[in-house]
């Protein structure tokens, strides 16, 4: 095995977890390969990897983060346009590790700032849907070519949107208090030792907001992967069906969670033979689509363009979903 097949396997995978745990659940009296041992085995090992890996990724990204405080980030982009600048926008929302309710302060924050809506959209569809300790998480679960696919079709949504969002015209849709909020410009810069401590509240705050959606999806993917059977699961959600997109999509809208407590439930339903654009349109959906996100979204604009905002990026992960379905073997 070359070097990286192996940092990949214990370091991502943590295939010496899963021994240890296969190990712990045998000696606890339960057979792994049970249906009951075997969702002790997914439920412990997923969630101590889980965790594990988000502490540390999201220590590291922070750490990258304090580089680039909001008032960074609106210098940055203030000043720019086109689709450089989109692209420029849903990059700087990948090193924000927030769900899609902490994003809608930032997104009055551009506003306010007077950053076009094209820009201010790229980075509201990019910051929840895509992130760098996302990246890591899916390479641990699935591969490397998934991860890089979720990335890539994340990027190209949170652009194209932005794009077709700011050609709209309706920067008069946006609430109007939202014009009136006082804008900070009193960037500070942070010593190493500030920076060290702002990643470790990073990590506290991002696991506090997280734990228990981790476990709940964990718990789910356990009980998708050792009790539902498979047939039940491409009955409803095979790639062959056509509606099993626009299902997948429908369902993700009502749940809030981040993309780490989706992950474990996307890991069994690939387990299960689902299509991997339809579990990619469930992911999305969860974490761009999420119904508190959307109500806290319509506090600060209007609702044609909060129409505008829903069509087009469902419109992006129907369409994603069913072009992944249709080459599902290129990636698995």
């Amino acid at each position: 095995m070359n070097l990286f097949g192996w940092l990949n396997d214990q370091l991502l995978r943590m295939q010496w977890l899963s021994e240890l745990v296969t190990a712990g659940v045998s000696a606890a009296g339960l057979d792994p390969a049970t249906r009951l041992g075997g969702s002790v085995h997914f439920f412990v090992y997923d969630v101590i990897k889980i965790f594990i890996l988000l502490s540390v990724l999201i220590f590291a990204i922070s750490y990258v983060q304090s580089f680039f405080p909001p008032e960074r980030t609106r210098r940055i982009l203030g000043g720019r346009s086109g689709i450089w600048a989109n692209t420029l926008a849903a990059l700087l929302g990948t090193i924000t590790p927030f769900c899609s309710c902490s994003s809608i302060p930032i997104f009055i924050g551009f506003t306010a700032a007077g950053l076009p809506l094209a820009i201010t959209f790229s980075f509201l569809i990019s910051s929840p849907l895509v992130d760098l300790a996302s990246v890591i998480l899916l390479a641990s679960i699935f591969n490397w070519s998934i991860a890089l696919a979720y990335v890539a079709v994340g990027l190209v949504l949170a652009v194209v949107g932005g794009t077709l969002i700011g050609r709209a015209g309706m920067e008069d849709q946006v609430a109007d208090f939202v014009r009136n909020v006082p804008v900070q410009d009193n960037e500070e810069a942070m010593t190493r030792a500030e920076r060290l401590a702002f990643a470790g509240e990073q990590v506290a705050e991002i696991v506090h907001r997280v734990w228990l959606y981790v476990l709940i999806g964990v718990g789910i993917g356990a009980a998708i992967h050792n009790w539902v059977p498979a047939n039940i699961i491409t009955a409803l959600l095979g790639q062959d069906n056509w509606w099993s997109v626009p299902l997948a999509t429908v369902v993700g809208i009502p749940m809030y969670a981040d993309i780490f407590g989706t992950l474990p439930i996307a890991e069994a339903l690939i387990g299960k033979d689902v299509g991997l654009g339809t579990v990619l349109a469930f992911m999305m959906a969860v974490t761009a689509l999420s119904l508190p996100s959307i109500i806290m979204l319509k506090r600060v604009v209007k609702t044609p363009l909060l129409v505008l905002f829903l069509a087009v990026v469902t419109g992006g992960i129907l369409a994603i979903g069913i072009l992944f379905n249709a080459i599902t073997s290129w990636f698995i």
